[in-house]
């Protein structure tokens, strides 16, 4: 049986031959500076919070390894 007889009784699709288009890749929007200042402003903020709360979980964690935690 050839290609011809296999494509004619069905068990290829009629579109089996079409190569498939890659989609562009979508253009991001561009933001404002100011914009993008303030997500900064953000991100610092969320960065000083986050050193504050490790700063306090190893000073936990040294009073636990010193053994000033209560038992």
């Amino acid at each position: 049986m050839d290609m011809k007889d296999i494509f004619e009784t069905g068990c290829f699709s009629p579109g089996w031959i079409e190569k498939e288009t890659e989609e562009a890749p979508p253009v991001p929007a561009r933001k404002e500076l100011s914009v993008l200042l303030g997500e900064l402003e953000e991100i610092k903020s969320n960065i000083e919070n986050l050193q504050a709360k490790q700063w306090y979980l190893a000073k936990l964690i040294q009073y636990h390894n010193e053994g000033f935690a209560r038992t």
